[in-house]
């Protein structure tokens, strides 16, 4: 069996813990590699003490997805705190470099899946899962979903 790592993105929403629990309870298979990721946004602000704080307080809220995780056995669970753009390019580049298989994130009106451009074919394929509030992007083989 291979081990997969997935990557749940952590955002400030309630809709972002739904995705997570939806991945523990229908994706996340036992050896798998869960990573959260906080991405947190670009200032303008020269201030070290702000860049500071924004960083803080992803890492303090990618912990409180990590409760989340720690109530299902044998989860190995990473925490990835970055700074980037809103529009995703910094999460596809985490993605690239990780060498992840699947992306889940929870869809709400202010996400950044809508900035995300067309492009025909898509460099990201994805598939929306059951749960209409999930969406995940695959970059590998995909997996037939039971219903």
């Amino acid at each position: 069996m291979d081990v997969k790592k997935i990557v749940v993105i952590v955002e400030d929403v309630e809709i972002a813990k739904t995705a997570l629990q939806w991945t523990l309870h229908n994706l996340l298979r036992y050896g798998d590699i869960l990573i959260l990721l906080h991405v947190f946004p670009i200032t303008k602000s020269r201030s070290k003490k702000k860049l500071k704080i924004l960083r803080l307080k992803g890492f303090q809220l990618a912990l409180s997805f990590y409760d989340l995780c720690k109530k299902f056995l044998n989860t190995k669970t990473e925490i990835v705190v970055t700074q980037g753009d809103q529009d995703g390019g910094k999460i596809a580049d985490v993605v690239r470099e990780i060498g992840v298989s699947t992306v889940v994130a929870g869809l709400h009106d202010q996400s950044f899946l809508y900035s995300v451009p067309e492009v025909n074919p898509p460099k990201i394929p994805y598939q929306v899962c059951p749960d209409p509030h999930s969406i995940i992007w695959r970059s590998g083989k995909s997996r037939r979903w039971e219903t």
